[in-house]
C-alpha cells in the first residue's frame, strides 16, 4: 500500500472534523453571501421527496432572507405543508473551479408574513421586475428564518453557523 493510500485509510485522519471554529471572517462572509444574493436554490419536501427550485430573494430589515412566492407554485404549497426548508446562496465567479467559490446552505423555517408597504418597497428596490406581479393576490412574502447554516468558504474552509451568527 502506498503512503498516500495509507493516509486516506487512516481512521485518525478520517475522524478529524473538517469544520473550523466559527470566527468573525466566517460570519462576515456568510452575511455577505445572504445580502448579495438575488436568487437562491430552495429545497423543500414535496410528496415525501426532496424538491429544489430557484427563487428570487432579498433580505428583510434584520438581514433575514425573504422571497415572494405564488400560491400556484409547488414550492409554496410545500412550504405551507412543511415549513422547514433549505436555501443555498452564493454564485461561482467567472473563473476557476465553481466548487472553490464560497457558498452558504441555510436551514430555515418559512413563515408567511404580511405584505407591508415597507417590505414591498424593499423587495422592489432589489427585485424591480417583480413590480409586474407583486400586487397579485396569490403572491405572498415568505420569510426564511435561518436556524442553522453550513458555510463552504472555499477549499478547506468549512464552518457551521447559528441563527445569531447570520442575522443583524
Amino acid at each position: 500500500m502506498s503512503k498516500s493510500t495509507a493516509s486516506r485509510a487512516d481512521p485518525d485522519i478520517m475522524a478529524q472534523d473538517p469544520v473550523r471554529p466559527t470566527d468573525d471572517d466566517a460570519r462576515a462572509l456568510a452575511r455577505d453571501l445572504i445580502n448579495d444574493a438575488t436568487f437562491g436554490a430552495l429545497g423543500v419536501i414535496w410528496d415525501s421527496a426532496p424538491m429544489v427550485t430557484r427563487i428570487a430573494i432579498t433580505t428583510d430589515t434584520d438581514g433575514c432572507p425573504i422571497t415572494l412566492v405564488s400560491d400556484l407554485s409547488t414550492h409554496t404549497k410545500a412550504l405551507r405543508k412543511a415549513p422547514k426548508a433549505s436555501l443555498l446562496v452564493g454564485e461561482p465567479g467567472p473563473r476557476g473551479d465553481p466548487l472553490t467559490h464560497p457558498r452558504l446552505t441555510l436551514q430555515v423555517d418559512a413563515q408567511f408574513v404580511q405584505k407591508t408597504q415597507a417590505r414591498i418597497d424593499r423587495y422592489l428596490s432589489l427585485q424591480p421586475k417583480a413590480k409586474i406581479y407583486i400586487g397579485f393576490t396569490d403572491f405572498h412574502f415568505a420569510r426564511l428564518t435561518p436556524y442553522d447554516a453550513h458555510l463552504n468558504g472555499g477549499f478547506g474552509k468549512a464552518f457551521r453557523l447559528s441563527r445569531d451568527d447570520l442575522l443583524l
